[in-house]
């Protein structure tokens, strides 16, 4: 018996491999942190490798986070600095999603930064073919400066309560407290989420929406 997540996965592929593109289809999953971005992700990637012959690249913007000494127009620690510096946007464009559209070059980066934003990071780089599908999680996706470069925009839904809850249980681990988490959630992160939701609207402009609150049972609700 199919299980409503492998329901949900296969749909998200069949909606990826059915347009004929003459260049790599981008596929980027947006959602608020802990929101299970990464994890549909990979499986996505996982039930497309299993589903076609096509090369499928697997991308975490993450690794495209702009070094901590240039996010100096906001106080550091701010949501202002977590929406608007947290991530190089251009180098997600210009090394990433140009490469692989419309007459791009087809040779694209996987990370110039590591996790920590402190040490960059040269990848080299890559080339991709023609019918190449990239699969690319991350935050903010849907920023003007990127929104149209991707070819299907999936925005993975949960209650502001769930990443509080979700991301206080799983950053509890390398920070000093499972309080001191929650106080990074309620100050940072969700705050400068909400940044977001408010000038862009992800869920409205997003191609897929998935309501993720059951990891379980996830529904795609448009």
């Amino acid at each position: 018996m199919t299980t409503p997540r492998q329901q949900v996965l296969d749909e998200l592929a069949r909606r990826v491999l059915a347009p004929r593109l003459d260049h790599p289809a981008r596929v980027g999953i947006d959602g608020h942190s802990a929101a299970g971005k990464t994890t549909l992700a990979d499986e996505l990637a996982a039930v497309l490798r299993g589903s076609t012959t096509r090369p499928v690249l697997r991308v975490a913007v993450d690794h495209f986070k702009r070094h901590v000494d240039r996010r100096t127009q906001y106080p550091p620690g701010s949501p202002e600095s977590y929406y608007f510096e947290m991530f190089d946007v251009d180098a997600i464009r210009d090394e990433l999603l140009v490469p692989l559209g419309p007459g791009g070059s087809r040779r694209y980066r996987t990370q110039i930064m590591d996790l920590s934003g402190r040490t960059p990071v040269d990848s080299g780089v890559h080339v991709a073919p023609d019918d190449a599908i990239l699969v690319a999680d991350g935050g903010f996706l849907q920023k003007p400066a990127l929104f149209r470069h991707w070819d299907l925009r999936v925005y993975v839904h949960i209650e502001v309560a769930d990443v509080l809850h979700r991301g206080t249980a799983r950053d509890q681990a390398w920070m000093a407290s499972a309080e001191a988490a929650a106080e990074r959630y309620r100050t940072y992160y969700i705050p400068g989420e909400e940044l977001y939701l408010a000038e862009v609207r992800p869920a409205g402009r997003a191609d897929i929406v998935i309501d993720n609150r059951n990891f379980d049972a996830p529904r795609i609700v448009r």
